[in-house]
């Protein structure tokens, strides 16, 4: 049986709720067949996050490792295809820090690669009725400093280990007066199950194109 560590994000910015940590915790309590898995919740803090993942990853002995945050305006479940270097906040995170180009790991490589099967993860979510995506930005926030972590630790520490992140857009009830796209958190918790289950199963991702314009 393969063991899946899910994260999510605690709320920030001012929001009551975070939708990828409500659906991190509804996929650790019904789990897809033949995964064990387990959900932590990480704090919207430059550095801290980091060091609350890699006790997470040493405490449950994963094989995968899927990382979800927020990305409030984005209309579907977007796989992340590349994590890069560089925190550049735009706000502040939980603490009040605002990092302006500083390296999440000085001396790290520019950029990882997800080693998840990203273009058959969005197949698979989209085969299950959800709308999805890959992205090819995580941004330069919490999030992308979380998924370049992750990524330099399974990369320089954990080489068995695979891992990625996934954003997924605001819950119906953050968006209730703003006019903005948002997917319940059943149905982002459905695409997660999808992720987690295609990520252990899949080894070579599809080749499809599934590249961007801008």
């Amino acid at each position: 049986m393969t063991r899946v560590l899910l994260t999510g994000f605690a709320p920030f910015d001012g929001e009551s709720v975070n939708p990828s940590w409500q659906a991190v915790q509804a996929v650790a309590a019904v789990p897809p067949a033949g995964l064990e898995v387990s959900a932590v919740e990480l704090p919207c803090v430059y550095g801290a996050s980091l060091a609350v993942l890699r006790a997470a990853i040493a405490d449950a002995r994963p094989g995968v490792v899927v990382c979800v945050g927020q990305a409030g305006g984005r209309p579907d479940i977007t796989v992340e295809r590349v994590a890069i270097n560089v925190d550049d906040a735009r706000m502040p995170d939980a603490t009040g820090a605002e990092p302006v180009d500083e390296p999440v790991v000085p001396g790290g490589p520019a950029a990882y690669f997800s080693t998840l099967p990203v273009k058959a993860c969005v197949a698979a979510v989209r085969a299950a009725g959800v709308p999805a995506s890959v992205s090819n930005t995580a941004g330069t926030f919490v999030c992308n400093h979380v998924f370049y972590g992750l990524a330099h630790l399974l990369a320089t520490e954990l080489p068995g280990v695979r891992g990625g992140f996934v954003h997924v857009p605001y819950a119906p009830e953050q968006v209730a007066d703003r006019g903005l796209p948002s997917l319940s958190v059943a149905s982002v918790a459905q695409a997660l199950r999808e992720i987690a289950t295609t990520a252990a199963r899949v080894r070579t991702d599809i080749r499809v194109a599934e590249g961007a314009t801008h």
